[in-house]
């Protein structure tokens, strides 16, 4: 059996994050750069493993003109939960082998006029049972002789998924996401970047491999347990408001790097991420970056560990008329924990090198889920990138 699964997020996701800029400064860059990364996620217990290979190609077409091409190729197997309970007597809840590979490409073209920078982007990703295409817009003016930057940005996506329960072959999923944003320069050591996100997804949102169980009572007193597909709404809309503090010191040879993130939607899903990294200059050609992210959600007000101590009648197939419900352990209310450390090394001619390490730990807040339905994982990568 195939699944899609990616860790902590999901495919669409990955695909609009490769073609939404979110960065406010533009950096001067060398003519040409490319850069490969390798990277192993592996969670604890023998659950999901992904080895990502990724390939990014930078290049000036002209004096005004860039252009970026990047490849990713994710080997994604091992256990996940399928959204049942944990049988009577353990804690345990059921798993399911997975396996899948996932291709996606992305390319953007990005023109500088005299205060104005417009990127285009064109993006791509394929899985067994889900494929992805997306396009964007996106500006950066300059004001205050540079020191102030304004982003606004249009991000659209169109999916295609394989479904098992739904009432066609192929369900559909279209997504729109506009970003305006501020990049401000306080001082010559620190900027502020604010943004400000709206998202709307509409289609087929459910997860076509998460189950929800309920029992039905056959006779007065027997009970036996029926598992259903789950059943999400078809429609979700986003905000997002982010802020970021980006602060040298120079005396120190090093910078902080702080964001704050809250994130809220139609689901009932509330939000919180906090991001803290500080980058140590080591002589001329090494910086060191320790970093920890905390993030913290609400449940979605569909999510039920189980569906016995509700009134909810469960359909066969997903209906956008409801009721909705899901068992999926990432719509529960929950708490991750991120802590690693990156490093580059300038070895010189042009090439860099880098390695990161960082662990995972995602923990239930509801009291109901087990432990058992959340991961805890440790990614380690490397990468090497040659600029001429």
């Amino acid at each position: 059996m195939k699944l899609h699964h990616a860790p902590a997020t999901e495919p669409r996701a990955l695909l609009l994050s490769a073609i939404l800029l979110l960065a406010g400064a533009r950096t001067a860059r060398a003519e040409n750069d490319i850069a490969y990364r390798y990277e192993d996620y592996r969670e604890s217990g023998g659950r999901v493993a992904v080895q990502t290979q990724g390939t990014l190609i930078e290049s000036n077409l002209g004096a005004d003109l860039k252009a970026k091409l990047g490849g990713v190729l994710d080997a994604i197997a091992g256990a996940t939960p399928t959204g049942e309970p944990a049988p009577t007597g353990s804690n345990q809840v059921v798993l399911t082998n997975l396996v899948d590979r996932r291709k996606a490409w992305n390319l953007e073209v990005s023109r500088q006029f005299p205060r104005v920078n417009v990127a285009v982007g064109a993006a791509n990703s394929r899985e067994s049972d889900y494929v992805s295409t997306g396009f964007s817009v996106n500006t950066l003016t300059d004001f205050n002789q540079k020191n102030t930057t304004l982003l606004a940005g249009f991000a659209w996506t169109n999916d295609a998924i394989k479904t098992f329960y739904y009432p066609y072959p192929q369900a559909k999923k279209h997504t729109e996401d506009l970003i305006v944003g501020v990049h401000q320069l306080l001082d010559p050591n620190t900027a502020l970047t604010l943004n400000l996100t709206w998202g709307r997804a509409t289609g087929y949102l459910s997860d076509q491999h998460k189950l929800v169980q309920k029992s039905l009572e056959l006779i007065p007193g027997f009970f036996i347990p029926q598992t259903y597909v789950e059943n999400r709404p078809g429609e979700r809309n986003k905000w997002i408001a982010l802020g970021s503090l980006n602060r040298a010191f120079p005396t120190a040879n090093g910078a902080l790097e702080g964001t704050y993130r809250l994130y809220h939607d139609t689901f009932g899903t509330t939000s919180h991420l906090v991001d803290l990294s500080w980058l140590q200059r080591l002589g001329s050609r090494v910086v060191v970056q320790p970093m920890l992210r905390w993030y913290q959600q609400s449940a979605a007000d569909f999510y039920h560990y189980d569906l016995d101590q509700t009134s909810i009648e469960p359909s066969g197939i997903p209906s956008p008329d409801g009721p909705f419900y899901s068992s999926d352990h990432r719509l529960s209310a929950l708490r991750t924990v991120n802590v690693g450390v990156k490093a580059t090394w300038k070895v010189g001619a042009g090439v860099e090198l880098g390695a990161s390490l960082t662990r995972y730990r995602m923990t239930g807040r509801d009291g109901v889920t087990p432990p058992s339905a959340y991961s805890r994982a440790t990614t380690a990568g490397g990468s090497v990138k040659w600029s001429w």
